[in-house]
């Protein structure tokens, strides 16, 4: 069993039924990240330039057949030159400028048919217009992810491909906050379907899965 197998218990996440207000039982302080505003931002694009490196098998025979080209998995990309260019007649709004760099992966067969690999980079500018909220103690961010395909290229020198891919860019304006949000309390944990047995923790096996505290009232101390 688990929260979603063969498990009717309403106290768990999931599709609400009935009156979303039933159930509702205390205001929880949640630190979260915190989105203002955000945009996404596709576009195809002919004669991208991707010098490589680090050739997997090393040294291949030329010339190379390009495959294609994706983001490097397990690379994140990097945001730089970052400017916030607040607008004079509308100063919760301005111009975000940035400069973009995703990690990529190249896949190409060298004159033998070896299945190789190289790495390089795609530097993306943007300037968008955004949201962006009044100074504050909390910070606020500019977050950005870039995704990058292409299907389409040719090899054109050594160590060089020209490509034809599609770049997309999520922008996010962030902040990490603290949120009180309606709460229905913890769920109810069923037990693991078809899972080993195991002995008893000594110690352990009386105490909640959460904590427990007792709920603030009008005699609280006043300090």
């Amino acid at each position: 069993m688990s929260f979603y197998i063969n498990n009717t218990n309403q106290n768990k996440p999931g599709p609400i039924c009935g009156n979303a207000m039933n159930g509702i039982c205390e205001k929880v302080l949640i630190e979260t990240t915190k989105v203002f505003d955000a945009c996404v931002c596709s576009t195809t694009e002919t004669g991208i330039i991707l010098p490589v490196t680090d050739f997997f098998p090393a040294d291949p025979v030329l010339p190379l057949t390009f495959l294609n080209a994706e983001n490097t998995a397990g690379e994140n990309v990097t945001i730089s030159d970052l400017v916030v260019d607040r607008l004079d007649t509308c100063p919760n709004y301005a111009n975000v400028s940035f400069t973009l760099t995703v990690p990529v992966t190249v896949t190409y067969r060298d004159a033998n048919g070896t299945l190789g690999s190289a790495l390089t980079s795609l530097t993306v500018n943007k300037s968008v217009l955004m949201f962006v909220p009044q100074p504050a103690i909390s910070p606020v961010d500019i977050t950005a992810v870039g995704i990058f395909s292409s299907r389409i290229g040719t090899f054109t020198a050594p160590n060089v491909f020209t490509v034809t891919g599609c770049i997309e860019v999520i922008v996010k304006v962030v902040s990490v906050v603290d949120i009180l949000v309606p709460s229905y309390g913890y769920p109810t944990l069923p037990p693991c379907r078809q899972a080993p047995q195991q002995n008893a923790c000594p110690g352990l096996s009386d105490l909640p899965i959460y904590p427990t505290a007792t709920a603030i009232n009008s005699n609280t101390p006043q300090i």
